[in-house]
């Protein structure tokens, strides 16, 4: 199976290092035979402190920053999910910090060697001044790396987690007045299966699909391709990935896996369930006995909140898709609103059923979506209010609790909207 086409993090330091190198080595020597008469007005002696004062800094420095940082991300995944804080590490801007930083380390030290070459009694003027700019590129990364440490606290690595999953939602679903085709199954079942893809490796993630190219390659075939695992599905060695139906001939299983791309952990590109599935991690770890943030948690529905407002008004009934000529090529499981419904509060009920916090703010969430939400959503709805108010009756004895907790309460405990008589 086809992985993502990602370069290497370590690519990006390693790519500065060479060219600083490069440069280091082979600028100065055209810089002086080019342009002879150019130098710096700065002295011997000035010029090598300088450029060893950068070359000796920018290394401690880097250690200093790199390692304060990464102590700062394993602390966050012990705090919030370690899945989330993978996506911060992985941030181009810290491997660009880093090859910025290698640079002016390598190429401070490449100028050095050129100061009273030969005992020339000269400084290369523009070489200086390339050392001095690559100190304040430095500085600058340095700022901004400052800035994206602050990404982890928890309202940024909640509004991250919010703004995958708004992303893809309007990227994947369309708006729910657009046209649906009619799902029925019966069109490529009862079609004689003619071909299965297996996996053949070690356990991987579903990360996406090229839709356009598995219709294609089905039209081609004359039959219809059904997709056995979701994107976000851990597939594992000899796991049926997909079934072809009723194809007029066999489809290239080379063409067919390049269609998936596979990797080591599920990725927000075309799975909205995940920012869901990260969301929640966050809440139900704050409710954790051993941390009990339930003001966390709060946070966490807020966001949850969100991206349910947006699929409720999604068509999430997207897994037929049909060729150019409207018949049905490609059939894949994608998550109906139940799913969501059940990822978004199921654990998030049952590790806070005994806060009045979340109980009230989860209250408020489902009413919000009721009130907010077309008419073919509240079944769903109805019945998670129900589950809420169970939950409450079953874990707060005294009544008086119980009536508090089943007010509905958008910050958890600030201003009610309204109290339940219903206990």
């Amino acid at each position: 199976m086809k992985s993502l086409s990602r370069v290497g993090t370590w690519v990006i330091p390693l790519s500065y290092a060479v060219v600083a190198v490069i440069v280091g080595l082979g600028f100065p020597r055209i810089e002086t035979r080019v342009f002879q008469g150019l130098t710096s007005t700065i002295t011997i002696p000035a010029a090598m402190a300088i450029y060893s004062s950068i070359a000796s800094g920018m290394l401690a420095l880097s250690g200093v920053v790199f390692s304060l940082a990464f102590v700062m991300i394993q602390f966050s995944a012990t705090a919030y999910s370690p899945r989330l804080v993978l996506w911060i590490s992985r941030d181009p801007f810290m491997w660009h910090a880093v090859g910025v930083f290698t640079a002016t380390f390598l190429y401070a030290l490449a100028a050095l060697s050129w100061v009273d070459r030969n005992e020339s009694g000269k400084v290369p003027f523009i070489s200086s001044w390339l050392v001095l700019g690559l100190l304040l590129a430095s500085v600058a990364m340095f700022i901004g790396l400052i800035q994206r440490i602050g990404l982890l606290q928890i309202n940024r690595m909640l509004n991250f987690t919010g703004d995958q999953g708004r992303n893809v939602i309007e990227a994947v679903y369309p708006r729910l007045d657009s046209p649906a085709g009619a799902f029925a199954p019966e069109e490529f079942r009862t079609l004689p299966l003619t071909q299965t893809l297996t996996h053949n490796a070690g356990p991987q993630a579903i990360q996406a699909l090229d839709t356009v190219a598995l219709v294609r390659l089905a039209k081609t075939s004359g039959g219809v391709i059904e997709m056995l695992a979701a994107v976000g599905d851990t597939v594992v060695d000899l796991t049926p990935i997909l079934h072809v139906y009723g194809a007029l001939q066999p489809i290239d299983e080379r063409a067919l896996t390049d269609a998936i791309e596979l990797g080591d952990q599920r990725t927000f590109k075309q799975d909205p369930k995940y920012a869901i599935r990260l969301l929640v991690d966050i809440a139900i770890k704050a409710l954790s006995p051993a941390i009990n943030d339930p003001t966390t948690a709060v946070q966490a529905l807020n966001q949850i909140e969100d991206l349910l407002l947006r699929l409720g008004r999604r068509n999430l009934e997207i897994g037929e898709l049909r060729d150019s000529e409207g018949k049905l090529r490609l059939v894949v499981p994608y998550p109906t609103w139940d799913d969501y419904l059940r990822l978004a509060f199921d654990e998030i009920r049952y590790c806070g059923a005994r806060s009045v916090q979340v109980m009230r703010r989860m209250k408020a969430l489902v009413n919000d979506l009721i009130s907010r939400l077309p008419g073919i959503r509240y079944e769903a709805l109805r019945h998670w209010e129900e589950r809420l108010q169970t939950t409450i009756a079953r874990s707060f004895e005294d009544v008086e609790e119980k009536q508090e907790a089943s007010v509905e309460d958008r910050q958890g405990l600030g201003v009610p909207h309204r109290r339940s008589a219903n206990v």
